[in-house]
């Protein structure tokens, strides 16, 4: 199984992309969120997923781990296949499908080209709590420099669910409790506490 692509980019279109590796050419097929990632770039690396079927091989590349990672977690939901899957990471941004997965929001499941009422009550049943530790998993690692403390801590909890304006009174008082906050976890932890 392979883990990831790294090479040049020779052909991009907004649903697949050709990787030459050392002279060999894998075709992947991609989200347009991962498009968007690589569209302006001549080489880089792909996180892959290559599903076998009967009478095919096909890759699926990702521009992060953490869209690889929401991309398995829809595969496991019975009537979710590649295609599938990959279409709702291009109707929605990653972040923005784990929000409202995480939310509950079949409605905006729903939105999406091929989902219909029961999948989408499905994926919300089977992967809520799965992709509520994903969006933790991803303001605590990809945490961007140029941030504050408090907006990492405001990133995360929108990705959580909680309502904007909510998730910024519950860090403003938990920074007025306790101003000593270093890490991100335990602002997000106190400003949970304050909800």
């Amino acid at each position: 199984m392979y883990a990831y692509l790294r090479g040049r980019f020779t052909l991009k279109s907004p649903t697949s992309v050709w990787v030459d590796v050392q002279g060999i050419g894998f075709e992947v097929h991609i989200s347009l969120h991962t498009y968007e990632a690589i569209q302006s770039l001549e080489e880089g690396t792909l996180y892959v997923y290559q599903l076998v079927k009967e009478d095919a091989h096909l890759l699926y590349g990702f521009a992060d781990p953490s869209e690889k990672e929401v991309f398995l977690h829809l595969l496991s939901v019975s009537g979710v296949g590649a295609s599938t899957a990959r279409m709702m990471l291009s109707s929605l941004h990653p972040t923005e499908l784990i929000r409202t997965i995480v939310s509950g929001n079949e409605a905006g499941l729903e939105r999406i080209k091929g989902i219909g009422k029961k999948t989408a009550q499905r994926i919300v049943l089977e992967l809520r709590d799965k992709m509520a530790k994903i969006a933790t998993e991803i303001s605590t690692v990809s945490v961007l420099k140029h941030n504050t403390l408090e907006q990492d801590a405001l990133i995360a909890m929108t990705a959580l669910g909680i309502a904007k304006n909510m998730a910024e009174q519950a860090i403003r008082k938990a920074l007025q409790s306790d101003a000593t906050h270093t890490q991100v976890e335990s602002l997000i932890k106190a400003a949970l506490k304050c909800l």
